[in-house]
């Protein structure tokens, strides 16, 4: 399992993910699921991956290759983050229409799904999620991040914290934190956590960050965050009891006339 995480504020675009791959008693994996292809002063273009790993790397492959090959349609020759998105989601279809016979022969899950962010010359910068059947969402105003692999104790966080008008660098900080929280309630994510984040219009990846387990910032964040919840935990007011005591015993008020 993994958890992607892709943000779109109104000052820039940021990706995060973590690198574990399997967990187990005796047995951990990890693997970098954060790629940066972008191309200086012309398009800023960041993928995460999530789901099969063989089914993942080979998607990564194909696009690398149309790149060494100066393919025809390629990352660095479509002219809109939307066709972009198309492109990897064919080639994930492609790829899956080769594995998937063998992989469901065996029960093997097959399912993979990617982030893309950044931005092409000309456009807004955007972020997609793009599924295993090769279809994608665009993140909106509305809701500015997108998650892949295990969302939910992570999810919480950004609901509470982040909005369209966000700080870029507060952005960093609710992906951090939403991701930790992660580890810290699933052992099927892990460190290390890597980060990109990227300014609108700037053209070029300004901040890359990669936090391993033990990481004096991580730790310190950790602790500020679990402190603070538990003095916000202790500082709501008091519960309203509104029902009356009673003595205990059946309730007759729900007990149905034959």
């Amino acid at each position: 399992m993994t958890y992607c995480l892709g943000i779109h504020v109104r000052q820039g675009v940021l990706l995060a993910a973590d690198s574990r791959t399997n967990a187990g008693v005796d047995y951990i994996s990890s693997y970098r699921k954060l790629f940066d292809y972008s191309v200086p002063g012309d398009r800023t273009l960041i993928l995460c991956t999530s789901g099969n790993l063989s089914i993942t790397q080979s998607v990564l492959h194909s696009l690398e290759r149309d790149l060494i090959v100066n393919a025809e349609i390629n990352l660095h020759s479509l002219p809109t983050m939307y066709d972009i998105a198309r492109y990897i989601g064919n080639c994930i279809r492609n790829l899956q229409e080769v594995d998937r016979p063998w992989l469901q022969k065996d029960k093997i899950d097959f399912q993979c799904s990617f982030l893309l962010g950044g931005q092409v010359k000309g456009e807004e910068p955007q972020l997609y999620l793009i599924y295993s059947q090769g279809n994608c969402i665009r993140s909106t105003p509305e809701t500015p991040f997108l998650q892949i692999g295990e969302t939910k104790y992570g999810k919480p966080i950004l609901d509470r914290t982040l909005t369209y008008e966000s700080a870029i660098e507060d952005v960093a900080k609710y992906a951090l934190l939403s991701i930790d929280s992660t580890m810290r309630s699933n052992l099927s994510v892990g460190p290390p956590v890597n980060l990109i984040m990227y300014h609108t219009d700037s053209f070029q990846i300004g901040h890359k960050a990669r936090f391993y387990a033990g990481d004096p910032y991580l730790i310190k964040m950790r602790k500020h965050w679990e402190v603070a919840l538990r003095e916000a935990a202790a500082g709501m007011p008091p519960i309203e009891w509104n029902l009356a005591a009673v003595p205990d015993g059946p309730d007759l008020t729900d007990i149905s006339e034959p």
